[in-house]
């Protein structure tokens, strides 16, 4: 059984949200994230649900936010179920933090077209695809709650207003922090953490790491061994990421565009994103992965979800 949306009604919950993997359940001080089995590629919810896919995504976000405590405070405060996460309700900052150390998927797209700036950072002339930047840098999008999430600059961030300055230099400074230290873990498993993004919020003057953070959605992994000579014969990357799910869908004439048809997936190819993102979360984690009863999986979640709503 998978996790494909969950309609719940929780004493005294005040709101629900529905992304395109999670469905997020507020309270006056608190969010309840459950994350879905449902895939999403080019902002596009597919069709089908991947079995354990929720869980991967929860339990490596709870991973890294613990990893990472110590360099900014996150929203997170328990996990009360495989597949849900809950924490401190904070006002979202309207843009998300892509960190690249690497020229690949959307970046590479925009380069080999000719572009050799992505939201107003300049990139070196002579780069190939999966090439190391000369350093970290940051190319912020838009947050689209529908469509597509939109390059914006740093510029324009702070001339529209979206983020004051003075905020924005702070998210500048964690986010690239942050992929430091992502960096240093992954390459303790024998992975190169190659983009990823963040997003923050605040509360009470302060500012968090909210969502997931370092999960094969919102981040990109290239096995370390063999990655130069890959390099040097011009060969594709072993990839650990929903990338592979993208090259699929663009080899069967899917870009998320206007007209175009989700193609058929079958139970094979489900069951192959399944053990390729369990995969991931065995590689980047360095734990086996540990897989959560499937049976009555929503009654599962509402109770423990419960039990720790009556604790609050």
């Amino acid at each position: 059984m998978t996790i494909d949306q969950t309609n719940y009604h929780f004493p005294n919950q005040t709101g629900f949200y529905r992304g395109k993997v999670r469905d997020v359940y507020a309270f006056d001080d608190y969010l309840v994230m459950i994350a879905s089995d449902r895939i999403s590629a080019f902002d596009v919810v597919l069709p089908r649900a991947i079995p354990y896919k929720g869980q991967v995504l929860n339990q490596i976000a709870a991973h890294f936010l613990a990893a990472t405590a110590d360099i900014v405070p996150n929203w997170l405060i328990e996990i009360p179920d495989p597949n849900v996460s809950l924490g401190r309700k904070c006002e979202t900052f309207p843009v998300e933090m892509v960190v690249r150390g690497y020229l690949a998927g959307h970046a590479w797209r925009e380069y080999k077209a000719g572009k050799r700036s992505i939201c107003e950072v300049a990139l070196p002339d002579g780069l190939q695809e999966n090439d190391k930047l000369p350093v970290p840098i940051i190319t912020p999008t838009t947050k689209a709650h529908q469509g597509h999430d939109q390059d914006i600059s740093r510029q324009q961030i702070i001339e529209q207003e979206q983020v004051l300055e003075g905020a924005y230099k702070i998210l500048e400074r964690y986010a690239l922090a942050l992929f430091e230290r992502g960096t240093q873990m992954a390459a303790a498993q024998g992975l190169i953490l190659v983009d990823t993004k963040y997003e923050f919020g605040h509360l009470d003057g302060r500012i968090y790491l909210i969502d997931e953070i370092h999960t094969p959605d919102s981040s990109r992994y290239f096995y370390a061994n063999g990655y130069e000579e890959i390099q040097r014969k011009g060969l594709a990357q072993k990839q650990l990421s929903k990338e592979f799910v993208r090259e699929w869908l663009i080899e069967n004439g899917f870009q998320g565009k206007d007209g175009q048809c989700i193609p058929d997936m079958s139970d094979e190819w489900v069951d192959q994103i399944s053990a390729r993102y369990i995969e991931l979360y065995e590689k980047v984690t360095g734990k086996p992965f540990a897989k959560a009863p499937a049976e009555d999986i929503l009654q599962r979640i509402e109770e423990n979800i419960l039990r720790s709503l009556t604790l609050r």
